[in-house]
C-alpha cells in the first residue's frame, strides 16, 4: 500500500495540488507529476546545480529535498521566468542577458543558472563579480568557462535596472500572467531559452538529455 500525501504548491503563480509519496524528491514531482521538464537532473547528489529553482525565493537543489518539504511553498522554475513582469511579454533580462553574451552552450545548466542568478538579483540588484561568482558556485557549467555567464548576469542587472517592473522582485500573481491573452510559445526544449525557438528562432537540440 502505497503512503501519499497531499501537498499543495504555488507554482510559477499557479496553485497545484499533488498526491506525492514521502520520500518523492522534489525534483521529481516538477519533471513528473507538473511536467516542467526545464529542471534539470545532473548529478543526483548535490553537487552539479542543474536542478536548482526557487522555493519561497531561495535557490535549493531540488534533488536534495523531498517534496513534501515544499508544501505551502511557493516554487519557481525557469519555465516561469518569462511571465514575470520584468520580462515584458518576452524575454526575461537573465534570458536575454545569456543569449546577448553567450552565457550557454549545450544549455544543461542554463535553467539551474538562470534560477541561481535571479535570486541573487532579486538579493543584489547590482552585485559585482566576486557576488557573481560566489551565487553560482553551487552551479556546475563544463562548456563555458563561466567568464560568459558571469556577464549575461551582469547585463541582466543593467537591464533590470531601468525596468520598472523589476521593483517589486520580480514577483507574479495570477492576474499578471499572459496578459497580453497568449500563452508564451514553448519551445518543449527545457533549456531556459524562453521559447525563442517556438517563435520562430532556430535552434539546435541535437544531444538535449531533458
Amino acid at each position: 500500500m502505497t503512503d501519499e500525501r497531499e501537498i499543495t504548491l504555488t507554482v510559477n503563480g499557479t496553485d497545484r495540488t499533488l498526491e506525492v509519496e514521502p520520500r518523492k524528491l522534489l525534483v521529481h514531482a516538477i519533471r513528473e507529476d507538473l511536467d516542467l521538464t526545464g529542471t534539470h537532473i545532473g548529478c543526483d547528489t548535490g553537487n552539479c546545480g542543474a536542478c536548482t529553482v526557487l522555493v519561497d525565493g531561495e535557490p535549493i537543489k531540488s534533488c536534495l529535498s523531498f517534496a513534501v518539504q515544499a508544501d505551502g511553498s511557493e516554487v519557481q522554475t525557469v519555465e516561469g521566468m518569462e511571465e514575470l513582469p520584468a520580462a515584458e511579454g518576452d524575454l526575461h533580462p537573465l534570458q536575454e542577458g545569456f543569449r546577448e553574451e553567450h552565457g550557454l552552450q549545450c544549455g544543461y545548466c542554463t535553467p539551474g543558472m538562470l534560477m541561481s542568478g535571479k535570486a541573487l538579483l532579486d538579493e543584489t540588484p547590482d552585485p559585482d563579480e566576486a557576488e557573481i561568482r560566489e551565487a553560482i558556485s553551487g552551479n556546475l557549467c563544463r562548456c563555458t568557462g563561466y567568464q560568459n555567464i558571469v556577464k549575461s548576469i551582469e547585463y541582466a542587472s543593467d537591464e533590470l535596472a531601468e525596468t520598472p517592473a523589476a521593483a517589486d522582485g520580480g514577483a507574479v500573481t495570477t492576474d499578471q500572467r499572459f496578459d497580453d491573452g497568449d500563452a508564451p510559445a514553448d519551445c518543449e526544449a527545457g533549456c531556459g531559452c524562453g521559447g525563442t525557438a517556438g517563435r520562430g528562432g532556430e535552434r539546435d537540440t541535437e544531444g538535449d538529455n531533458t
